[in-house]
């Protein structure tokens, strides 16, 4: 009920934003991107693309919206940057929309040309309840969208398809039956299988939008991932990337592409936690997709809020288990076999273990934090930087600086 009543703050603001700053998305071509993984690659290529073209575009994601910390801001602030985007003289918006501002009626009154769902898996149902109702969530989306835009792969399809029943559905996929299938010439710098789907549905929404394929294609082939998206920040002896991965099936599928892409001849070293007070039935979950590739696991803090920083790794913990690891009570992973996982509370202090055991053609992938800038502990937010915790673990290992031009 208290949500509820929140939901009409949203929708009156949402009103009285749009009256205010004239319906500016009338204006604009909007594209809006949701998922539960995807969004932001999908939304960076989608930008990428149109600005490649010679369109003039603009975009609010979790990582690039200038004066934005959120990656939906509130409707005033988005109603405000659409106002500044038509001054401006902008065509297109590219939108990262989430399945809380859909509920929340924070994107009332938007006009979305095109409307992407990438995939819905059983995340946010601490706040959704249910997994039906996330995916309703969603597809709010699809229903306000010229052109609806769907993964025929995903899980979530006949779900999507039942409740969009007698609307027209663009499908993308690998392989089979859709409108746009995978083919060689989408070539990209950009690894991973999960990133050929986001590369189709940024190439299916820029052709629904008119847009020639050999622009597209030209743009797909020189893309690079946004900041903190499977970013190899020290490749040496060892290799150390970061990404945002914080889902089960994000990280299954970033770890997959570690292993697929680079085929260590080392281990696989992950340093990653689950956020506190949030989703509390994905963490062994996590645990398990973790451990289906990785050797070497570190388990520690991220955002745990108000909770117990241990108990939220236990949790995770039993998913390993699961997987056949064991734990290590002392922290030393210096003798230690592979399957092996530890718990370190402090997060600087686990980067920093997990660079300090990582041997020569071995990879460190820490997730879940990426680009953010702080850490929640206890009530508070604290400042963070994941690359300055790497850079910092790397300097304390060798006894030398290292350049910086040795982190990217």
């Amino acid at each position: 009920m208290r949500q509820q009543i929140k939901n009409y703050f949203h929708l009156f603001e949402a009103v009285v934003a749009n009256i205010c700053f004239g319906f500016p998305s009338r204006s604009l071509k909007i594209i809006g991107v949701t998922g539960t993984d995807g969004k932001t690659t999908t939304t960076h290529l989608i930008h990428h693309i149109l600005t490649q073209a010679g369109k003039k575009a603009t975009m609010i994601s979790s990582i690039s919206a200038p004066g934005l910390h959120t990656t939906t801001p509130r409707a005033w602030e988005t109603q405000k940057f659409l106002k500044a985007a038509v001054d401006q003289g902008i065509e297109y918006v590219v939108l990262e929309t989430t399945s809380h501002a859909l509920d929340q009626n924070r994107v009332w009154g938007i006009k979305y040309e095109v409307g992407i769902v990438t995939n819905i898996t059983r995340e946010h149902l601490d706040y959704h309840r249910t997994y039906n109702e996330y995916v309703s969530a969603k597809v709010k989306l699809l229903q306000v969208s010229h052109h609806k835009i769907i993964n025929r792969d995903d899980d979530s399809y006949s779900s999507i398809k039942k409740l969009m029943e007698g609307r027209e559905l663009i499908k993308y996929c690998l392989s089979g039956d859709g409108d746009y299938i995978w083919k060689s010439s989408l070539s990209s710098q950009i690894t991973g299988q999960y990133n050929k789907q986001n590369i189709l549905a940024a190439f299916a929404a820029c052709r629904e939008l008119g847009l020639e394929e050999r622009l597209i294609v030209s743009a797909i082939n020189n893309f690079k991932l946004p900041q903190g998206r499977m970013d190899v920040v020290y490749d040496k002896d060892f290799k150390v990337i970061i990404d945002f991965a914080h889902t089960p099936n994000a990280i299954f599928n970033v770890l997959a592409a570690v292993k697929h892409e680079y085929e260590p001849k080392g281990r696989i070293i992950h340093v990653f936690g689950s956020a506190g007070l949030r989703d509390f039935k994905k963490r062994q979950a996590m645990g398990l997709a973790s451990g289906r590739f990785a050797d070497l696991v570190i388990l520690t803090e991220e955002d745990y809020r108000t909770e117990d920083v241990d108990k939220i790794c236990v949790e995770i913990g039993s998913g390993l288990e699961l997987r056949g690891f064991l734990k290590d009570n002392v922290n030393d992973f210096s003798n230690q076999p592979n399957k092996t996982y530890c718990i370190v509370h402090n997060r600087e202090d686990a980067i920093s273990l997990a660079i300090k055991t990582a041997k020569k053609d071995d990879v460190v992938i820490t997730t879940g934090k990426s680009h953010e800038k702080s850490l929640a502990r206890g009530e508070k937010e604290y400042p963070w930087d994941e690359f300055n915790a790497v850079e910092q673990a790397l300097h304390k290992l060798h006894s030398n600086s290292i350049d910086h031009d040795d982190l990217r």
